[in-house]
């Protein structure tokens, strides 16, 4: 060691790391970091390659690896502290190049490096939470798929485990056998508290998880996924019935700005779940409100009407203390503790007083979580177009399709060609059934929100240029009735105060145009946006006026819940079969009135599962029994009755 190494060390200090035996002793007696790497360097210098290596130090391969991981952390952990001692001391970054020996400063302000300090901790900082994980459990399954839940890599997790097999926390290594498969066996991994034997892992039940935990920066950090929610009292709560307007917003929950427990962090929107006296919970889309009224900090916009109370507005919460809302929101628990760049459903805060708290926003997904670019065009889509678009978007996938089988074919290696073959023959065999085509340009998934002043024929989209037009489509979707053309509108003054400047992946749009989307909901339903039929656009999606039988009909107010029915278990099932008839009815010229009346109960059909609809009275109400018989009904050769699709895909 130099004397400036040593004296600053002395300054700084440096915190000692153990490996697998005593530093300098036992049977390997190269495990300080900087003999270890000096000794696998003198042995690449005899010409050994690095399995031979780790052979000859009476090390696994995977041993191996971690070993020199963890001492070339510890090496650059000593460069570390010696150029912030030097640093602290007031030398210049060249000066401190030179003392050093290299041969500028870039190394040097490498070292310096906050992000690069913390990845070389996060072995360690993982072998402290797995330290503390086991004190609180005892024996942690560390096998297969650990690290993907934990959120960090393979050979971190290993790492950790060297460092922790050094300090006495044993990994043994053992065989479940599989109870469907005689003769068969699960292998597990076990890291164990000190003194534990190895016949100890066969206690299962004593065996734990460390999965209820994440970690979002590669290892330096570990949080919760999940803890159970804080409840607001309903006093802070209000309720907008449809009387009241709430039918234009249903589904949307406007909160407060600045009231530090219902903060959104930096989204403007979120799809959220809030608690409400410990029995029931808000469920729908949160936006910013700076017009609430006093004493409101969270209004809930409804499609009920007036007089139905609260707790029948609200959800009641689930029989399930790790899942009262139904459905799992976003793993992780931000902390303002921990920095910038956390992700996760849940956060703290810290009160006027000072004090951690949890806050009451639940977040199932939030801005940047729904802008999916879509890279094909669904059939459902296609089928209701014009000739010509289906033509060229098919050619374009049929002609990917071809690019891809000669790049294939172009292979030397006859294996790789093989399983890339197979492979390739799979995809085909399920885009002959799942018929779809290339994506058009800038076409992409949005979520919707309400914007009241919007007018008809525009949309707020500031991912899209202001002026052209777009179309929107839900899926599944009746017919081309229900896909309307707006136009971009991106100065319109609510929505920019809604949804600010630059939303991620939202659109404004009123309730109307929603209601022509098969009666899309504002709770987190989704939208493909398409540019078409501007000036100029190669794009030409066709678009029919709105069917005047569907004016005004609302399927969550027509066919509410009601005691006795059955409920909708298969709504894929359900839907493909009145989409179907739908197109049937299209193309065999069926009139406005009965097309009507099919999406009708299409329109029930889609939200009936999610919303608990009566859709066995609207199939009866809208007569869809003598529909299927008029447009599906067939007879055979042998005088029988049929009933089915008579068409293409639908």
């Amino acid at each position: 060691m130099n004397d400036v190494t040593e004296s600053v060390l002395i300054h700084y200090g440096m915190p000692r790391r153990s490996g697998r035996y005593p530093w300098g002793s036992g049977d390997n007696p190269y495990q300080h970091s900087g003999d270890f790497l000096s000794r696998i360097a003198e042995l690449k210098s005899q010409g050994l390659s690095e399995t031979e290596i780790a052979k000859s130090l009476n090390l696994s391969s995977t041993e191996y690896r971690a070993y020199k991981a963890i001492a070339k952390n510890e090496r650059r952990a000593l460069d570390v502290a010696t150029a912030k001692g030097l640093r602290e001391k007031g030398y210049s970054l060249n000066e401190i190049a030179e003392k050093m020996g290299y041969t500028n400063d870039s190394s040097v302000r490498s070292l310096l490096n906050e992000g690069s300090e913390a990845r070389m901790n996060q072995a360690q900082k993982t072998a402290e939470f797995l330290k503390k994980q086991i004190d609180e459990k005892g024996m942690i399954d560390v096998g297969v798929g650990v690290e993907r839940e934990l959120g960090i890599s393979k050979e971190k997790l290993n790492q950790a485990l060297v460092i922790l097999e050094a300090e006495g926390y044993p990994v043994y290594g053992g065989g479940v056998p599989q109870v469907t498969n005689p003769g068969k066996q699960t292998n597990i991994k076990v890291i164990c508290p000190p003194g534990t034997e190895h016949k100890d892992i066969y206690d299962y039940e004593n065996i734990h998880s460390v999965t209820d935990y994440i970690s979002h920066d590669g290892g330096e950090t570990y949080d919760p996924k999940w803890v159970y929610p804080k409840s607001m009292d309903s006093n802070r709560l209000q309720i907008r019935y449809a009387e009241e307007g709430g039918i234009d917003k249903d589904g949307v929950v406007e909160i407060r700005r600045g009231v530090d427990d219902l903060s959104l962090g930096a989204s403007h929107y979120a799809q959220v779940r809030i608690l409400v006296d410990g029995t029931h919970y808000i469920k729908g889309m949160a936006v910013y409100s700076d017009d609430l009224p006093k004493g409101v900090d969270v209004l809930f916009n409804t499609n009920k009407k007036q007089g139905t109370p609260m707790k029948d507005v609200l959800k009641k919460i689930k029989d399930d203390p790790e899942n009262p809302f139904g459905s799992l929101i976003k793993e992780g628990i931000v902390d303002p503790d921990k920095g910038d760049g956390q992700k996760g459903g849940q956060s703290y805060y810290y009160d006027k007083n000072g004090k951690k708290q949890l806050s009451l926003i639940n977040k199932r997904a939030e801005e940047g979580d729904w802008g999916e670019w879509a890279d094909k065009l669904p059939s459902q889509f296609l089928s209701k177009q014009n000739l010509s678009l289906v033509k060229k978007q098919l050619g374009l996938a049929a002609s990917d399709k071809v690019s891809e089988f000669d790049e294939i074919c172009s292979l030397t290696n006859p294996t790789v060609k093989k399983a890339l073959l197979k492979s390739f023959a799979d995809d085909c065999d399920s885009a002959a059934v799942h018929l779809q085509a290339a994506a058009l340009p800038r076409q992409k998934y949005q979520v919707i929100l309400p914007i009241t002043s919007m007018k008809d024929t525009e949309v707020y989209a500031p991912n899209y240029k202001n002026g052209e037009t777009v179309a929107l489509i839900r899926y599944p979707h009746g017919g081309t009735f229900e896909i309307p053309i707006l136009t971009v509108n991106n100065k319109q003054p609510e929505a920019r105060k809604v949804l600010g400047t630059t939303p991620k992946d939202a659109v404004g749009i009123n309730s109307k145009v929603a209601e022509r989307l098969s009666g899309a909901d504002f709770d987190g339903d989704t939208v493909m946006i398409i540019p078409c039929n501007s000036k100029g656009s190669k794009i030409k999606i066709t678009s029919t006026p709105p069917l005047k039988g569907l004016e005004g009909f609302d399927p969550k107010a027509e066919y509410p819940e009601k005691k006795g029915m059955k409920y909708m278990k298969n709504t894929q099932t359900e839907m493909g079969k009145i989409s179907n008839l739908i197109t049937d009815m299209t193309l065999k010229g069926a009139s406005q009135d009965e097309l009507a009346r099919a999406v009708r109960h299409s329109m029930v059909v889609i939200d009936a599962e999610k919303h608990k609809l009566d859709y066995k009275q609207s199939e009866s109400d809208n007569g869809i029994a003598s529909l299927k018989k008029k447009y599906q009904g067939r007879v055979d050769e042998d005088g029988r009755y049929h009933e089915g699709r008579t068409g293409g895909r639908g």
